[in-house]
């Protein structure tokens, strides 16, 4: 295959799904035509769950848990929703999980493609932007059943703190203060941000808050994974700061959730101690 070659007044400029078009390739995120008959009676299309992102002291934090489900059944107990866009930006991904990975690697090469043709990044508002052009795209597909509801953040090293942002499925784009949650689970992780958040929170602090959302999620909500100590499966955690995008150790995010749950047993032990107390 010979690489294509344009014009100097014909440049396809630093767009990759552009120039994708231009060539007529088709790429990435599968299009369902609208009025097509879609997705066959009775096919459970694996969906990822809940996924979360705050704000903290120095930054954002992104978690996901690693749970898939279709249907009543667990599809997937190890899938990754947390990915590193670029090197101070990352994605979150809740819904269809073909389309929302086929999504995701074609957003981190578009982000790449504009680098090497401009010779910068884009900004983070234009990064925002463009995942928002591609869930846009998506529209048809999604109206078949094909739902990719991400969540969006990263450190903006113009203005110097981070930012969230958060998306539905007609692409509409919207920054969040402080914190967003996406997927089934999303409504119980949401409440338990919400009563620990703090735009002061330290690193440590945001990672408990992350751990404990989703241990709350799971507790509600059946689609959405609990750790497994067992088979040693627990949520992705990264948080983003100056110095750019970060994944967390296994190791740290179990030792993290042993003091989390060891601190939720502590307190329901003294919420029952003191109930017999008054009995």
């Amino acid at each position: 295959m010979t690489l294509p070659s344009f014009s100097p007044g014909d440049d396809p400029g630093p767009s990759f799904t552009g120039l994708l078009a231009r060539l007529e390739i088709p790429y990435g995120v599968p299009v369902v035509p609208v009025g097509a008959p879609g997705i066959a009676p009775g096919v459970e299309v694996p969906h990822g769950t809940t996924v979360v992102a705050s704000k903290f002291a120095d930054g954002v934090i992104m978690a996901g848990d690693r749970r898939a489900t279709s249907g009543n059944l667990i599809a997937h107990r190890t899938m990754r929703k947390v990915f590193a866009a670029d090197r101070w930006s990352g994605v979150a991904i809740a819904g269809a999980a073909g389309p929302a990975m086929d999504m995701v690697k074609l957003f981190q090469l578009q982000l790449q493609h504009y680098e090497k043709v401009e010779g910068h990044a884009l900004s983070l508002e234009g990064k925002a932007n463009q995942l928002s052009q591609m869930l846009k795209g998506n529209l048809p597909a999604a109206m078949q059943g094909m739902v990719v509801v991400p969540i969006f953040a990263g450190f903006d090293l113009h203005r110097g703190y981070g930012r969230l942002f958060a998306y539905d499925v007609t692409g509409g784009r919207y920054e969040e203060e402080d914190f967003v949650a996406s997927g089934s689970g999303s409504l119980f992780a949401r409440t338990a941000i919400k009563l620990g958040y703090s735009e002061t929170n330290t690193r440590a602090q945001a990672v408990d808050l992350m751990i404990r959302a989703l241990f709350v999620a799971a507790d509600d909500d059946s689609a959405t994974g609990g750790p497994d100590a067992v088979r040693r499966i627990f949520p992705i955690i990264s948080v983003i700061t100056e110095r750019g995008y970060e994944e967390l150790g296994e190791d740290e995010v179990a030792d993290r959730f042993e003091a989390v749950l060891a601190d939720q047993a502590a307190r329901s032990n003294g919420g029952a101690a003191a109930g017999g107390d008054a009995s």
